[in-house]
């Protein structure tokens, strides 16, 4: 009997859940990361003669954005149900200096390195810029806070810093997004600069604003509702059903995107609403971790599939010059970036250094470039795009999965002295 290419995938699967499982625990302790692995079983997987069709990104662009999407709004909602810290301009001072000097010094500086190295037109180096600046959700499980807690300050600076940046930034990123692709839009007819005045009033005001009060009203009436509601039919927290978190996460994703907001900000929002209704009920507790248990089973899927693309020659559109834009990235331009943002802050030197060394690059900066190359025609830059972002992830999954555990653990004994 024909073993079929379905066959081999029902066993991948199959393998790939026990691992998810069991991997997290295996690797806690060391210098490598469940990413990691998926990433290199997905490569070895698709050498070997299996039968499993080719990735080709451009062919599968659709269900690529619409995957990767699932996946950052799963990670939005656990990460901000772990956040115990209260909202605040204060509280996350941390977290907005990050969200408003280093990300948009990164989203400048990349364009400008990337189109000085790759030659690219303005427009596609800021598509650059904007697609891997943001910090990633669904990769930074290792130095993201862990379960929600009763005490309000139970995390340190630097894990929550990260979290509230990734939270926060994987939805304020697509105005510069849409500011590429209006950009490259405005310089195919004649360049004008009659779009910045539509793209400053619409993509910018109008739908981050959108974002925060749909996911906020979403996120109080939720709260509401599970722990406060008279009808006890209505008041969930009763009945710790942990998948009830992901029909929140959905339903403010949803509605935000049908009224033209911002559904990351929104996702994100609404989860910090629904923490903040009742901090110390162990419902919380049961809805973040069934949004861990999704949200690592999906991770563990895209990442073999990355490293299927990487074995299919994913790489090969990678020139010198975006491959040195990527590691300056990653080595150089986060770094620095992240340290200026935090410079008069309320971080230690340790902790200044270690949060912007951690500027994980993911699964978000796949869904922006899948998104982005289905609103304009970019096939000119189409594969050395794909391939840049592949090789940023596969980076980053190596170098910071490799330093999470030893660096925090050395940042943790520091704490406790």
């Amino acid at each position: 009997m024909e073993v079929t290419a379905g066959d081999v995938g029902y066993a991948c699967v199959g393998i790939g859940a026990l691992l998810a499982a069991v991997l997290p625990r295996l690797v806690a302790r060391q210098p490598m990361s469940m990413p990691m692995v998926f990433l290199a079983v997905g490569f070895l997987v698709y050498l070997l003669p299996t039968g499993l069709p080719d990735l080709d990104p451009h062919q599968h662009r659709a269900w690529l954005e619409h995957l990767t999407e699932v996946i950052v709004i799963v990670a939005l909602m656990g990460a901000g149900l772990a956040i115990n810290r209260p909202f605040g301009r204060r509280s996350w001072s941390t977290a907005w200096r990050l969200l408003c000097i280093t990300m948009p010094l990164t989203v400048v500086v990349t364009a400008l390195v990337a189109r000085g190295l790759v030659g690219w037109p303005p427009a596609v180096a800021l598509l650059m810029g904007a697609v891997l600046a943001p910090t990633d959700p669904v990769l930074a499980a290792e130095v993201r806070v862990g379960e929600p807690t009763e005490g309000e300050h139970d995390e340190d600076e630097v894990r929550f810093a990260l979290t509230g940046e990734a939270g926060m930034n994987d939805g304020l990123a697509f105005p510069l997004v849409l500011a590429a692709l209006a950009m490259f839009a405005a310089s195919e007819t004649g360049w004008s600069g009659e779009w910045v005045a539509h793209w400053l009033w619409s993509d910018v005001a109008l739908r981050v604003t959108v974002g925060v009060a749909v996911g906020m009203l979403i996120g109080r009436l939720l709260g509401w509702m599970f722990f406060r509601a008279n009808w006890e039919a209505l008041r969930l927290s009763e009945h710790r059903e942990g998948f009830v978190a992901l029909a929140a996460t959905f339903l403010s994703y949803g509605i935000t995107e049908v009224l033209h907001g911002y559904g990351f900000l929104a996702v994100f929002t609404t989860a910090c609403a629904i923490r903040s209704a009742e901090r110390a009920h162990g419902y919380q507790v049961v809805m973040h971790t069934f949004m861990e248990q999704v949200e690592r089973l999906l991770t563990a899927g895209v990442l073999f599939l990355v490293g299927g693309f990487i074995a299919c020659g994913g790489l090969s559109a990678l020139s010198w010059g975006s491959a040195v834009t990527a590691v300056l990235l990653l080595l150089v331009i986060r770094p620095l970036t992240g340290w200026m943002g935090q410079l008069r802050g309320r971080t230690t030197r340790k902790e200044r250094a270690v949060t912007s060394f951690f500027g994980i690059r993911g699964i978000g900066s796949v869904f922006y470039l899948a998104y982005a190359l289905g609103q304009e025609d970019l096939r000119a830059f189409e594969e050395e795009l794909w391939a840049v972002v592949t090789f940023m992830v596969l980076l980053s999954v190596v170098v910071h999965g490799a330093a999470a555990s030893p660096v925090l653990r050395r940042l943790d004994r520091s704490a406790a002295r």
